[in-house]
């Protein structure tokens, strides 16, 4: 144990050069939120809630307000009802896409959960993109960057309806994107194709950096408030940021044509969105602190880590390579003993709905499936790659990081 506390302290001293880039960007995120708070006269009256149907409620709507000047947008949906980030991008995409409209996604293959939205996983849904007619087109990254001469042949033909980017991993072994790529691959696609939606899955992303995809010419952008913008106190919802006209149809798929954004009770949650959404630069900037101390300590000792704890992070996910089944789930297990909700559970791989492989889940959190609370997980397939996310403060990152450590040691 005092091997790993002079560790510890070694790698403390370390990374205090990309800690202080982290508060850098920190300020700016907190300075955008509470100067948007200031312009849109956020007033104790937008605190209170609906119920019912929540016609034109002044605190749901200030709350879009609010979120469409932070992502530089004409307009936003923040909305309880919107569930998790998989359902706002299914909501999303079933919005904007009619049959033998044709979507593209220029990050390869997605998230496990949105194959089985779109229709290209194993498991065949008949609610799928896919069953109503909509076609999938995919270009892979090239060694974790844009193929830009195969995006611009493909978008040069004029048939693509929507490009989605997926700033994160997700399950995968590839590099999570930063900003300066998706604006270069932005700025390559309106050269050949001015009308295509650019559609950026913006989950772990946000206030990672100083700028959002919509600041570098994504029309649209979705995200978890169980994630980065809900910073552990949000208990569920999510968001979707654009431009107006593609707001309203995604309002109108979430609700009913004609109705859109008019309907919608917030059920007591206008509070806990205003202030996750103002704690979020900090919480965000402590997930980073968490994940650039797990990068360097566990890659002293000897684990394959990506990115490394000096590189450019685009998302606040840390992956290790731990080689076996058997060294995942101890890392997972050590990660939720170091929780403060059900530290006493241990956790093992078992089926998920959307996912193909199991899944091994460690969080011990406040809100269930919150990843911006120390959470950890990975599909049971090689690399055997855990896939580490969150932490409401760097101290408590830092222990269960030290927790997962130990259980990797037991024999």
């Amino acid at each position: 144990m005092e091997d790993l506390l002079n560790l510890k302290n070694e790698v403390e001293q370390e990374i205090q050069p990309i800690f202080q880039k982290i508060e850098k960007v920190k300020e700016i995120n907190s300075i955008k939120v509470i100067e948007a708070f200031r312009d849109k006269q956020l007033s104790e009256m937008h605190l209170n809630s609906s119920t019912g149907y929540g016609i034109d409620e002044v605190g749901r709507n200030k709350i879009e307000e609010i979120y469409a000047e932070i992502f530089n947008t004409e307009d936003a949906l923040v909305r309880v009802q919107l569930i998790s980030g998989t359902h706002a991008l299914s909501v999303t995409l079933s919005a904007l896409l009619r049959p033998n409209d044709t979507m593209l996604s220029i990050t390869g293959e997605p998230y496990d959960t949105l194959q089985t939205v779109i229709g290209i996983g194993k498991e065949q849904s008949q609610s799928s993109l896919k069953s109503y007619g909509i076609k999938y087109e995919q270009i892979d990254l090239l060694n974790s960057e844009f193929d830009l001469e195969k995006i611009k042949q493909r978008l040069s033909k004029n048939d693509i309806k929507l490009v989605e980017i997926q700033r994160s991993k997700g399950y995968s072994t590839r590099k999570s994107l930063t900003i300066e790529q998706i604006e270069e691959a932005i700025s390559v696609i309106r050269e050949v194709n001015k009308d295509v939606i650019i559609m950026v899955d913006n989950c772990y992303g946000e206030f990672v950096q100083d700028r959002e995809p919509t600041d570098v010419g994504a029309d649209i952008i979705v995200g978890s408030l169980m994630k980065n913008l809900g910073a552990g106190i949000v208990t569920t919802g999510a968001y979707i940021a654009g431009k107006k006209q593609l707001i309203k149809l995604c309002a109108e798929r979430l609700t009913s044509p004609g109705i859109g954004k008019e309907i919608g009770p917030s059920l007591n949650q206008n509070t806990m969105f205003l202030k996750g959404l103002f704690f979020a630069p900090s919480v965000v900037a402590s997930s980073l602190k968490t994940a650039v101390f797990a990068s360097r300590i566990l890659e002293k000792l000897g684990y394959n880590v990506e990115p490394k704890y000096n590189e450019k992070r685009g998302d606040i996910v840390q992956t290790i390579a731990l080689g076996s089944e058997e060294k995942l789930v101890k890392f997972c297990q050590g990660i939720q003993s170091g929780s403060p909700i059900d530290s006493h559970v241990l956790p093992y791989p078992s089926d998920m709905g959307g996912y193909d492989d199991k899944v091994i889940m460690a969080a011990g959190t406040f809100t269930q499936g919150s990843t911006i609370e120390l959470s950890c997980d990975g599909p049971i397939r090689e690399p055997y790659l855990a896939y580490m996310q969150g932490g409401l403060t760097y101290e408590y990152g830092k222990y269960g990081i030290l927790k997962a450590i130990e259980q990797l040691r037991k024999k």
